[in-house]
Parts: C-alpha cells; sequence; structure tokens
C-alpha cells in the first residue's frame, strides 16, 4: 500500500508537471509556426513562464457571478480536473522494478475492465464542463456546454465503436494485457490502422481540441463554458484540457503502439530494472510525439462549423467505426479465431 501510494504521488507530479510544460510548449510551437519567439522573458528561454501563468491563476481575482448556482459552479472545475487526473491510474506507464526481494509494478491499478474505467472518467468529464456552463447562468457558457455535450456523445460512440474492433483482436479489457499482446509482436496499429485512425480523430474532439474546439468558441461564445470564471477556478478548466491531453496521449501509445515496448531491442543479458526504466522513457517519448500532434493540428488546420463537426461525428465516424468492426469480424472468422 505504501509502495502504490508513493508511486500515486509520483505520477501526479509528473501529470501536473508534464501539463505545466504543455503550456510553454504550446505556445513554442505556436510561435515556431508564425514565425515567432513565444516566451522568453520569464527564465532563460522562457523555462519558466508555467511557474509564471500559475502564480497569475492564483493572484488574481476570484468573482462569482451573483446569479449564479454557487454549488454546481465550484463543483463544475473540480469534476474536470479531478477525472483528468483519475484516468491515467490504469495507465501500465512502465513494466516492474525489483530491488532486492521487493518487485514493484509501475502501473497503479490494473483491473481486468481498464478500458471500460478510462471511458467511464471520460464520460464523467463532460458532467465538469456541463454542469460549470448552466451554473454560470450566462447564456455563452449555456451554448457552450450544449456544444460539449453532444459533441462528446456523438465522438464516444465512434472511440467506442474503434475500441470494440481493438477487444476482438487482443481479447481483453485489461491495459496491461494490450500492452502485453504487443510485445515482441505486431503493435495493435499495424492490426487496426483504421481504428488508430478514428480514435485519435475522437481523442481530439473529447479533449475540446482544434480543430473540434467548438465548446470554446471565442470567435462565437466569448469564451464559451468558461467565460464566467476565473482565478484558479478558470485555471482547472485550462489546466484539465493539457492533462486530458496528455492522458489520450498516453492511451493512445498503450492500446496502439506498444505502450512500453522497445522494438528491436536485445533484452538478453540486460538488467531488467535498466530494461523497465527504458520502456518507461519509450513510452514517454511516443507521448511527447503525440502531444506535439494535438498542437501541430491545432496551429495548422482552421475550426469546423458546427454542422460539419456533426455530419463528421454522425454521417462519417461513426459508419466508419462499424465498418472497422465488420471487417475485423470476417478478418477473424476467415482466419479461424472465431467459430460459428
Amino acid at each position: 500500500m505504501l509502495a502504490t501510494f508513493i508511486f500515486l504521488v509520483i505520477m501526479l507530479l509528473v501529470t501536473l508537471g508534464v501539463a505545466a510544460y504543455e503550456t510553454y510548449a504550446e505556445r513554442k510551437v505556436a510561435a515556431f509556426m508564425q514565425d515567432r519567439i513565444g516566451p522568453d522573458r520569464a527564465g532563460p528561454f522562457g523555462l519558466l513562464q508555467p511557474i509564471a501563468d500559475g502564480v497569475k491563476m492564483f493572484m488574481k481575482e476570484d468573482f462569482i457571478p451573483s446569479t449564479a448556482n454557487r454549488k454546481l459552479y465550484f463543483l463544475g472545475p473540480a469534476i474536470a480536473m479531478t477525472t483528468a487526473l483519475l484516468t491515467g491510474v490504469v495507465i501500465p506507464w512502465g513494466g516492474t522494478l525489483t530491488f532486492g526481494d521487493a518487485t514493484f509494478s509501475l502501473q497503479a491499478a490494473d483491473p481486468g475492465i481498464g478500458i471500460l474505467y478510462v471511458f467511464a472518467m471520460v464520460s464523467i468529464g463532460v458532467y465538469g464542463i456541463m454542469l460549470g456552463g448552466w451554473a454560470s447562468n450566462n447564456k455563452y457558457a449555456l451554448y457552450g456546454a450544449i456544444r460539449a455535450s453532444s459533441q462528446m456523445i456523438s465522438y464516444e460512440l465512434a472511440m467506442g465503436m474503434s475500441l470494440v474492433a481493438l477487444i476482438m483482436t487482443t481479447g481483453t479489457l485489461s491495459m496491461s494485457g494490450i500492452v502485453d499482446g504487443q510485445l515482441d509482436g505486431l503493435w495493435n496499429v499495424a492490426v487496426q490502422p483504421l481504428g488508430v485512425l478514428l480514435f485519435i480523430t475522437c481523442a481530439f474532439a473529447e479533449c475540446n481540441r482544434a480543430p473540434f474546439d467548438l465548446p470554446e468558441c471565442e470567435t462565437e461564445l466569448v469564451g464559451g463554458y468558461h467565460t464566467e470564471f476565473s482565478s484558479m477556478k478558470l485555471g482547472f478548466y485550462l489546466f484539465a484540457e493539457y492533462v486530458n491531453m496528455f492522458i489520450s496521449s498516453a492511451v493512445i501509445s498503450t492500446l496502439y503502439f506498444g505502450g512500453y515496448d522497445i522494438p528491436f531491442l536485445d533484452q538478453k543479458g540486460m538488467d531488467s530494472n535498466l530494461i523497465t526504466i527504458l520502456g518507461t522513457a519509450a513510452l514517454f517519448v511516443k507521448i511527447t510525439f503525440f502531444i506535439f500532434l494535438f498542437m501541430w493540428i491545432r496551429w495548422t488546420l482552421p475550426r469546423f462549423r458546427y454542422d460539419q463537426l456533426m455530419n463528421l461525428g454522425w454521417k462519417k465516424l461513426i459508419p466508419l467505426a462499424i465498418l472497422n468492426i465488420l471487417i475485423t469480424g470476417g478478418y477473424m472468422v476467415f482466419n479461424g479465431n472465431v467459430k460459428l
């Protein structure tokens, strides 16, 4: 129990640290793509900018609209931040570390239904946005909350069905079981190429990232669901987005890109702890790539109109996800993996 608690604390600090410096990376990537410099004043190369932003959020005036529902107004950002942090509990961040007779797993919890747990946390997270938008008693915030709820319902269907095909091929709902199936073999991206494209697209929508950032569309809704929030309540909403981006990248890497597997690494004669450390480092390299992909897409593609967003979800992604399930089932039957 003590080892698990220590690991959870470390994982929490790492997640918050990565999310903080994602804000710095986002501004630097945007600056590079727009031929600008980006943050360069707070510390060398602007590396202390996330800390300065955090201090600013704490120091800003905290106001509450007079007509807001106070309890739900506070509950909204709390739910958004809490569910974002809880999702990473079931992700296997590496193998096992051995110290004498003691063995420690780099996975806080390994339920047999790890994928369902991730979906549960993602589904609950939308309530934080809905409650915050509704409780603000502001029409722009309410429109943003309505957009967020309908958008997430639309894209969660396609995301869930893309995972159905993955579960059919792996035969397990366990996150560690899915990684084990990719060790010393094909990664699931080679088995489910259409599924990974669907999942990544839906992950963008789930994280409210451009070009699917309609719930907080500044040009139409002022600030969307967090229009009336300030200080750290606003910070929780903004920070939760970057935490979700980090966790989504970790989930994509785990489900489709081998997790902590290092291809072509000859492990004979290597220390087991060294293999675990290298595997964790490899996982974070994959996560870094997908975080960059999130940022690259944001500063490359324009925002969809809302009707385009809905048409893509219901008329394109869901039919493709159903087709992917049928193709996967047909392939398994044809190869004798399933008997009718």
